[in-house]
């Protein structure tokens, strides 16, 4: 399938000399949810930026549906839809006005069902006559989401949208963006809440100190580099993890009352059987046992860690 968006070899060098992104290529699938992680000055909103002609790159290109984004400017601003981070509109306007204008503004023709649609389904449209100053800040980012909806774009990026927002909302979005995708809508998210990526996104991407270091489907990510721990809680607390054992991938936890193996859970054999006997030969003993499995924060601050 055509990737509905194409960047290849881009670069963005400010006037300092801080050279934000080095060297990007990555392809954005029609229809998926890309999440794009990393930590502050990654480069994330600059790369966001460029895509929406907000931010002119240093070197490289990048279509929008096969639309150059320099060469081909309003066609590809059209199908681009952009929530940023920050709350920036006219305050002593209308949440009405607001979108009516944001529509007019990609040249569309006035649609008040659609507008009323998205508004409902932002919960705003009891707050359409309300001025935006008037609106708690929760509801002031959904009249961002608001805004970037209502040309109806095919691609929308969200840059952080529930940054500073309580659980109830972040769940809301998250509501949203599904039936937002379900309708044929890419999104491109990022995000500081890793637990956010982990439930949202098809594909994973990792960008630092300007570099894009991974990309990669969720689900794939996690079984290549997500790990499995098995807690054993003892019977007896020991002092150490045995001579014979200690070529084992064993941690000695919790003040020696429990003994942590680790393992690939995809691999062929655990070994957990050979652990559980070698245990018992040692006269180690437990009395419960869990396992558990990385998180995608785990993952993504190995990744990051094992950066220079």
């Amino acid at each position: 399938m055509q990737p509905i968006i194409r960047i290849e070899n881009l670069g963005k060098t400010y006037a300092s000399g801080f050279q934000a992104l080095k060297s990007i290529d990555l392809e954005i699938r029609r229809g998926e949810i890309f999440a794009l992680l990393g930590p502050n000055g990654a480069g994330k909103t600059t790369l966001i930026s460029i895509v929406c002609g907000i931010v002119n790159a240093s070197s490289g290109t990048v279509t929008a549906a096969g639309h150059d984004i320099v060469r081909d400017f309003r066609a590809a601003r059209t199908l681009i839809g952009l929530v940023p981070q920050e709350l920036s509109t006219d305050a002593f306007e209308t949440v009405w006005a607001t979108v009516r204008f944001s529509r007019g503004l990609y040249g569309k023709p006035p649609d008040p069902a659609h507008l009323e649609k998205v508004l409902r389904e932002l919960s705003l449209w009891d707050k359409r006559d309300s001025r935006i100053l008037a609106l708690s800040g929760g509801m002031k980012r959904r009249v961002l989401i608001a805004k970037a909806l209502a040309h109806e774009p095919r691609i929308l990026f969200l840059d952080e949208p529930t940054a500073g927002v309580d659980v109830e909302l972040r769940h809301d979005m998250w509501q949203m963006v599904r039936r937002l995708r379900e309708s044929g809508v890419t999104i491109i998210l990022t995000t500081h809440y890793i637990e956010e990526a982990e439930e949202m996104a098809d594909r994973i991407g990792v960008i630092h100190k300007g570099e894009l270091i991974l990309v990669e489907d969720k689900a794939v990510l996690m079984r290549k580099l997500g790990k499995k721990q098995l807690t054993l809680q003892l019977q007896e607390p020991i002092a150490e993890i045995p001579g014979a054992l200690a070529g084992l991938p064993l941690e000695l936890a919790d003040g020696g009352n429990a003994l942590v193996y680790t393992f690939d859970a995809q691999g062929e054999a655990t070994g957990i059987a050979a652990l559980l006997r070698r245990l018992a030969e040692h006269g180690i003993d437990f009395r419960d046992l869990h396992s558990s499995e990385s998180s995608l924060e785990d993952i993504f601050v190995s990744l990051v860690r094992g950066k220079p």
